[in-house]
């Protein structure tokens, strides 16, 4: 019974992909499964290699199916079917437990087709996402340049408080020049004169007064004879 069904599926086979299926042997054959990627940049689109083998009791029995790529194949940039084997199979495994008893390889097809052309459509868009999300955080880095620091509560008292610390230091730096420049001239400005120099001032004016031509002054010639004794 199992064989009879065999052969009929496989003469429906023939005639669904002509030129997409290769005999192997009686009971085994392989599938050429070319891949419809909307707007896929790609030169070439990805192609799988389903090898179909019937056991005896088919389709009683699940087929054996083994996936490869084709031979010299340049490898996809969003599907590599030797680490994506595993996964694009292990999503067969329902498709063949609903079919059990029915002619299955079609359906099997379909179901392979769509699940590896999801994937590259998948990790196109999250490709696109990771590739926007970087060119946005470039232009938020570049942003920074002409836009100061975002102020929230916590940024405010903080520039607040190191503000007031700037002003008291300030004032303090101002007020100590300010007593050091007056330490220095009362330095500079003696507050008793010496009896020379009280003399000398003596002197300075009596000559002053001669030139004025005072009569009540010292003639300047008696003054200079006197003779100063310090004491």
């Amino acid at each position: 019974m199992g064989r009879e069904e065999q052969f009929e599926e496989r003469e429906v086979l023939d005639s669904i992909f002509p030129d997409e299926i290769t005999d192997i042997s009686e009971t085994e054959y392989r599938l050429s499964i070319t891949l419809d990627i909307p707007d896929d940049e790609e030169e070439e689109s990805p192609v799988l290699l389903l090898t179909v083998r019937y056991p005896p009791e088919y389709p009683d029995e699940a087929p054996v199916l083994e996936l490869a790529a084709p031979p010299n194949a340049v490898p996809h940039q969003y599907l590599n079917i030797a680490e994506d084997k595993a996964q694009l199979l292990e999503g067969l495994k329902e498709t063949i437990e609903e079919n059990i008893g029915m002619a299955m390889v079609f359906t099997l097809v379909s179901t392979l087709k769509d699940a590896a052309e999801q994937i590259v459509i998948d990790r196109r868009a999250e490709a696109a996402r990771e590739h926007e999300e970087a060119v946005l955080a470039a232009e938020r880095e570049e942003n920074k340049k002409f836009h100061g620091t975002l102020v929230n509560h916590e940024t405010f008292l903080k520039w607040r408080d190191s503000f007031m610390k700037d002003m008291v230091d300030a004032r303090i730096r101002d007020e100590e020049e300010r007593l050091a420049e007056m330490k220095k001239a009362r330095i500079k400005e003696p507050t008793k004169l010496t009896g020379r120099q009280l003399w000398e001032r003596g002197i300075a004016q009596g000559l002053a007064a001669e030139e004025e031509g005072d009569e009540d002054s010292v003639p300047i010639e008696e003054v200079r004879k006197l003779k100063v004794e310090d004491s």
